[in-house]
């Protein structure tokens, strides 16, 4: 990395102009991010925000992940970057190299720097993207302060297969004398991290709960939903202080400082101050939004819940955030309200233990479908979507065990969609499938124990969706394979979402009896209330049709 910054005309000490925050963690360290650069621009600071490829997905387009005062860079300033980047890189390659240009995410990571430098921002965010001891983001030398958010197990072909392990790849971000703060982790994890802050000289502080940053005043309200967010915005408060005081701004009042709690005690870390927020930091964390993560739509009749869950841990929160929603919220009119589920998973995640998290939800429909927003029509039937879900239909039981290598690998190098045109149709129908299967599994395991039955569809029906009948029991959720994200939506919304208004359902959209009669109690709800997890291409998808704003 080293070696294409000075191809690209910068230096390892430029990086230093940047006053760089480094965050990274497992989970919630792209919200830790979100809240904190939102709270310093409150200052009146000029922010740049990066996220790097390897942490998440873009949701709609790759600018996303290059931000300047919370929004993405213009198309016309990504495209002049873009070009002078790619032309000083290809003028100072090595002739006797084949490799003239960086991968992907070291690419956009050296374009970020330059926009950020060219466009003169008064601090940089910068989430790590996986890891941290070899991100290529770690090229940083000197950031202002860094931060771990809560660890957990994920990438583990890459990071290792304990928590310890992968703490260890988060603390290789720690450097000399520059000041870290992390949140309650385990004791093993915070052990590692502890150790790695230890060896490098790193001053390594613990974040108290955001309740006693409350403590004598008001209560503060998060523009993120969830309980886990609480977490994520305690180490954001943490580093935007950090970084103020570091670099002389004043407005940064303490309260009197707290005898040591039994946490601190237990876990043998400095407590970080206990600081009463300033109004701009409580504007700040209300205002804060983060596309994807805990986002309620409310669209008359519907309602839409996204959240890019795709760990255990992840998921768990989801669940809890989804329920503790509906329990909060007001009911409307006097009709039946219907609970669906748009889900998708893909890579090396375990689909069956995610979908067994959602069960509590009580889900009156369970929809499954690709990370493909459309799929194209065709009157061909030997190779039309028709003939293909049909064959899937049929693969399905005796595949089923040996699709893991067939996973989607939608982290590839795709900038106009977030579709993977490397797999075929028939293997995303393949997975969606198995996720039918395991969901059945579930449903039927949940209500009449011992049970064990999921019929196949049969072949030859509507290109558009499969259902695979659930047995008679107690409680039973519809379960429904479409073709594409589109399909899937115009199911669910019936036509009742005031913005996502498709020409027209494709043919046999309504063919299956439970396809049929589930619309008619779509159409005659009082309130539709739609979670969309599992994958964040998945829920990047469903937000391009639904706010068609966020493609422009």
């Amino acid at each position: 990395m080293k070696l294409y910054l000075a191809r690209s005309g910068l230096q390892v000490e430029d990086l230093d102009r940047l006053n760089i925050i480094h965050i990274t963690g497992t989970k919630g360290k792209g919200s830790t991010c979100a809240f904190t650069e939102r709270i310093l621009r409150s200052y009146g600071l000029k922010t740049g925000f990066f996220r790097s490829p390897g942490s998440s997905p873009h949701l709609v387009q790759v600018r996303e992940r290059i931000r300047i005062n919370g929004q993405p860079i213009s198309p016309e300033l990504f495209t002049k970057h873009f070009w002078r980047l790619y032309h000083r890189l290809e003028e100072t390659k090595d002739s006797k190299s084949c490799v003239s240009m960086p991968a992907y995410f070291r690419f956009l990571t050296l374009m970020a720097f330059h926009v950020f430098l060219q466009e003169k921002v008064d601090l940089a965010v910068v989430e790590v993207g996986i890891g941290g001891a070899y991100d290529c983001t770690n090229i940083i030398r000197k950031p202002v302060v860094c931060g771990v958010s809560s660890l957990g197990i994920d990438h583990t072909s890459l990071l290792g297969d304990t928590v310890e392990e992968i703490a260890w790849q988060k603390g290789g971000i720690f450097k000399h004398g520059v000041p870290a703060f992390t949140v309650p982790q385990l004791d093993g994890p915070l052990a590692v991290l502890k150790e790695r802050a230890e060896q490098v000289s790193c001053p390594l502080y613990l974040c108290p709960p955001l309740e006693a940053l409350e403590e004598g005043g008001p209560p503060l309200t998060l523009g993120l939903e969830g309980e886990h967010q609480r977490s994520n915005a305690a180490l954001a408060l943490q580093l935007a202080r950090c970084w103020l005081q570091q670099k002389d701004h004043q407005g940064i009042r303490e309260l009197e400082a707290s005898r040591p709690s039994l946490l601190q005690r237990l876990q043998r870390l400095p407590l970080a101050p206990v600081f009463q927020p300033t109004s701009h930091m409580r504007l700040a964390l209300r205002d804060t939004e983060w596309l994807g993560r805990s986002q309620v739509l409310r669209r008359g009749h519907l309602t839409w819940y996204l959240d890019g869950a795709h760990t255990s841990s992840s998921m768990q929160a989801c669940v809890r955030w989804f329920r503790q929603a509906l329990l909060l919220g007001e009911r409307r009119g006097s009709g039946p309200e219907v609970r669906v589920l748009l889900f998708n998973s893909t890579g090396d995640r375990d689909p069956e233990a995610l979908l067994k998290l959602l069960q509590p939800c009580q889900f009156d429909y369970a929809a499954f479908c690709p990370n493909l927003t459309e799929v194209s029509s065709t009157d061909n039937a030997d190779d039309g979507t028709e003939a293909r879900v049909g064959r899937c239909a049929q693969w399905t039981k005796a595949l089923a065990l040996k699709l893991n290598c067939l996973a989607l690998l939608l982290t590839s190098f795709v900038i106009a969609d977030q579709q993977n045109f490397t797999v075929t149709l028939d293997q995303v129908l393949l997975r969606c499938l198995e996720h039918q299967q395991h969901w059945n599994h579930l449903d039927e395991k949940q209500a009449s124990p011992g049970l064990w039955s999921t019929p196949s569809p049969e072949p030859g029906g509507p290109a558009s969706l499969r259902l695979a009948p659930c047995p008679t029991h107690t409680r039973s959720t519809g379960s429904l394979v479409f073709s594409c994200i589109s399909h899937a939506l115009q199911w669910i919304t019936q036509g009742r979402d005031p913005v996502f208004q498709p020409p027209s359902p494709p043919q046999g959209l309504l063919a299956h009896p439970v396809a049929g009669s589930g619309a008619s109690i779509l159409r005659e709800a009082a309130a539709i209330h739609v979670l969309v997890t599992g994958s964040l291409h998945l829920v990047g998808g469903v937000l391009k049709l639904l706010e068609p704003s966020l493609s422009q």
